[in-house]
């Protein structure tokens, strides 16, 4: 099979800038035995499409693990950045594809690359998504929880602006800051927004602020609509003191932070106290 150059050039240390080529494409529709033969014809896994798209992105988009760990095993560079500032991990986590995300952290990918004004992180690509098994992967290696985006705040943020209450779940457990605030907005407002009371009560039970105030000077339990389940989950966490139970479990999470779960489970104390301390 004869392959197609379109006069390409020079592009830094990624590789030569060309329109979409045979290897994007095979990448991409998941063709394992023709990515293969290119690569073995010679054809550059590195290059990159017009949009700084590389091959590599292509399959981490799509979810093609096969070709994921050819392009890989020809050389693919792991961290490369598309015109946007994305990394095939942060389309990974977008994918929800763990097995990708899985290859590409054993290659040695970052799980926190630096962020751009037009970047976000792979966490909070899989927060987006609700890629909760992503979500604990990125976790486990070293995922930063507090990533900042400049439209989004937080993984936390995302993952509650998306109403993926698992993943919320996650990041608290893991020790995510739940009153981390983007221009004052706190998690627990955008939970408001959408009504979701059982993710509202998770909130709420890590220790969320119910009387948090928004750069429009409002808590949130007045984006609920009166009467809801939601205005009366807040309006009863507003009337009633948390338990010196409640309160002992905050402050124990608090001192021990993102370590809290590995510190707990060794705890020579009974396992009823230590389900309680890991909300479970």
């Amino acid at each position: 099979m004869e392959i197609e150059h379109s006069q390409p050039y020079f592009f830094g240390d990624i590789g030569c800038w060309a329109e979409r080529t045979e290897v994007h494409k095979a990448a991409s529709l998941g063709q394992t035995s023709q990515l293969r033969h290119l690569i073995q014809s010679g054809a550059s896994v590195n290059v990159v499409a017009v949009d700084s798209i590389t091959p590599l992105h292509e399959a981490c988009l799509h979810g093609q693990v096969q070709c994921v760990q050819l392009l890989l095993d020809a050389g693919a560079q792991v961290d490369a950045r598309n015109v946007d500032g994305s990394t095939p991990l942060c389309d990974a986590c977008s994918a929800g594809s763990l097995e990708c995300v899985r290859l590409l952290l054993e290659h040695g990918a970052k799980a926190n690359p630096a962020l751009t004004s037009r970047t976000a992180s792979p966490l909070h690509e899989a927060c987006m998504g609700g890629n909760s098994e992503c979500v604990e992967l990125l976790i486990r290696m070293g995922a930063c929880l507090e990533a900042y985006d400049l439209y989004y705040g937080t993984p936390l943020h995302v993952a509650c602006a998306n109403e993926h209450t698992h993943c919320v779940k996650v990041l608290l457990n893991a020790g995510a800051k739940v009153n981390a605030a983007r221009l004052h907005e706190t998690p627990l407002h955008h939970a408001a927004k959408n009504m979701r009371v059982e993710m509202i009560e998770i909130l709420l039970e890590f220790g969320a602020n119910i009387y948090a105030r928004d750069q429009h000077d409002r808590k949130p339990v007045d984006y609920t609509t009166p009467g809801s389940p939601s205005a009366a989950c807040l309006q009863l966490y507003e009337t009633t003191p948390m338990s010196l139970q409640q309160l002992s479990r905050l402050t124990v999470r608090k001192t021990l932070g993102t370590s809290a779960l590995n510190v707990i489970g060794q705890l020579d104390v009974p396992k009823l106290i230590i389900s309680y301390l890991c909300y479970q």
